[in-house]
């Protein structure tokens, strides 16, 4: 098995568990369930979204696609829509500052949303604003 299969293998199989992840742990504490607070639900998505993070990276280098280059467009705006997704995911499931249920409503509508503009660039490799 050749490289690529195995990082684009290991990467979808981690957008497919932190996607999951996101959505469960944000069921968990909409409905005050006390799984959410187990140790195993704090410490897995982290595990989860590091293999993602060093599998994207095996790929980049792989398939010569970066991001900040004409090649690499769409991967620069699926960054950006990356680190949108990780803020509206602390407001969604942050633990630090109590926030309405709204407000974290909104936050976990508005990251599947911006999941789905993710999956869109990485599907198609067509840049949204470029």
């Amino acid at each position: 098995m050749s490289a690529f299969k195995v990082l684009i293998t290991l990467h979808l199989t981690s957008v497919v568990l932190t996607i999951s992840l996101f959505v469960l742990r944000y069921w968990w504490r909409w409905s005050a369930n006390p799984r959410a607070q187990s140790r195993w639900v704090r410490v897995l998505p982290h595990t989860i979204d590091t293999v993602l993070l060093l599998s994207g990276a095996g790929l980049m280098w792989v398939s010569g696609y970066l991001p900040f280059t004409v090649k690499g467009a769409w991967l620069t705006e699926k960054l950006f829509g990356v680190i949108i997704y990780i803020v509206l995911g602390f407001i969604a499931l942050g633990r630090h500052r109590p926030r309405s249920q709204q407000t974290g409503f909104i936050a976990f509508m508005l990251g599947l949303v911006v999941l789905y503009i993710i999956i869109k660039l990485a599907a198609t490799k067509v840049p949204i604003l470029g």
